[in-house]
C-alpha cells in the first residue's frame, strides 16, 4: 500500500526499513534473510493490534481511504454482463451514481451503487461519489425497472454525501432523494445493500433501503460526517473525533443497534491492502444475503422492508 493514515506511521517506518533492507539483500552485498524475517514478523503482528483497536475516529479514515476498492470494482470482480444505464430521463446523467442490470453468480440481477472515482480526474469526472439529484433520479428509476422486470436489486454504497450545491438544491436534491427512499422501501422485490466505505446521510440512505444492509467492518453509516457534527455542536472540527465517537457511526455500534444485519470482515490492514480479497469476501457475504431472502416462505420483500425501517425507530429496541 502506497499511502499510509496518520496512525499508520509505525507500521510505514517498518515497511519501510523491510523494503531498504530487501534492496540491499537484492544487491547481493549481504545475507540480511533472518533479520528482514524479523522485522516483517513485526510488522504484521503490529498491523494486527492496530487494526483490532481501531477508534471509531480511525475508522472513519479507513473507511475514507482512496485506495478502498469502489463500485467498478466490485462490478468488475462480481457482476457478469454488467450494461451500464445512463440518465435521469429529465435532466442527464450523473456518474457519481452507476447502475445497470447483470448477473451476480447466475442470477439476474440491478446493480446500483455510488462511485467515487478513480485518480484525480476520476474523482472529478464521479464529482467524489457526491450525486445530484439526476443521480438518484437515476437510481429511482433503475429500481423501478427491476421490479417491473422482477429483478433483484444490489446496491453498493460509498458516499460522503449528496452534493449540496446551490445547483443541486434548484433541482430538487431533497425531493430526489426522498423519492428514491421511497421507492426502495416500495418496490416488491428483494434488495441487498452493502456500505462499501461511507455511507453519508440522506445520500447514503437512498441506496440502502434493503431487506438485508450489510457492513464492511472498517467501514461507517451516518446520518451526519464527524467533522459536520464537530461544526454544529462544538463550532470546531477539532473536536470530529469527539463527535465520531457519539455517532455510534461503525459497523460494530450499528449491529449492536440493529441498523444492519451482518458485518463483512476485511482483511488485516484494511480492505485498500488487499483489494481482490476484500471483492471476494463481499460476493461471498452478498451470496449469503440472496440465498437466505430465497429460503423465505411465501415472502413480501415489501412489507418486511417497511417493517425493518419502522422497527428502528422504536423506543428501546436495541
Amino acid at each position: 500500500m502506497s499511502t499510509f493514515l496518520e496512525f499508520e506511521k509505525p507500521i510505514a517506518e517498518l515497511e519501510g526499513k523491510i523494503k531498504e533492507l530487501r534492496h540491499l539483500s537484492d544487491q547481493g552485498e549481504m545475507d540480511i534473510t533472518a533479520e528482514i524475517t524479523k522485522l516483517q514478523t513485526r510488522a504484521d503482528q503490529l498491523l494486527t493490534e492496530t487494526y483490532a483497536a481501531l477508534t471509531p475516529w480511525q475508522k472513519t479514515l479507513v473507511a475514507r481511504h482512496l485506495d478502498r476498492p469502489h463500485f467498478t470494482h466490485y462490478v468488475a470482480g462480481l457482476i457478469e454482463d454488467f450494461t451500464p444505464l445512463a440518465g435521469d430521463r429529465v435532466f442527464g446523467d450523473d456518474r457519481a451514481i452507476q447502475g445497470g442490470p447483470g448477473r451476480f453468480r447466475g442470477r439476474s440481477v440491478m446493480v446500483i451503487g455510488h462511485e467515487k472515482g478513480i485518480g484525480t480526474d476520476g474523482r472529478i469526472a464521479h464529482n467524489f461519489g457526491m450525486a445530484h439529484p439526476e443521480g438518484y433520479r437515476k437510481a429511482a428509476r433503475l429500481m423501478q425497472m427491476a421490479a417491473r422486470f422482477n429483478l433483484p436489486i444490489l446496491t453498493l454504497v460509498d458516499t460522503q454525501g449528496a452534493y449540496p450545491g446551490v445547483g443541486a438544491e434548484q433541482r430538487g436534491q431533497a425531493e430526489a432523494i426522498a423519492r428514491a427512499i421511497e421507492i426502495g422501501l416500495d418496490v416488491r422485490v428483494p434488495v441487498v445493500s452493502v456500505i462499501l466505505g461511507e455511507g453519508g446521510s440522506g445520500g447514503a440512505v437512498a441506496l440502502a433501503v434493503g431487506n438485508k444492509v450489510l457492513m464492511l467492518e472498517h467501514s461507517i453509516y451516518s446520518v451526519i460526517s464527524p467533522e459536520g457534527c464537530a461544526a454544529i455542536l462544538w463550532r470546531s472540527s477539532d473536536k470530529a473525533k469527539d463527535a465520531a465517537e457519539a455517532l455510534k457511526l461503525t459497523a460494530q455500534d450499528l449491529y449492536k443497534l440493529r441498523v444492519i444485519d451482518a458485518i463483512i470482515s476485511e482483511p488485516t490492514g484494511g480492505a485498500q491492502r488487499h483489494p481482490q480479497e476484500m471483492v471476494t469476501r463481499v460476493g461471498a457475504a452478498i451470496a449469503t444475503a440472496f440465498a437466505d431472502l430465497d429460503d423465505i416462505e411465501n415472502p413480501d420483500f415489501r412489507a418486511m422492508r417497511r417493517k425493518k425501517f419502522l422497527d428502528m425507530g422504536k423506543v428501546g429496541l436495541a
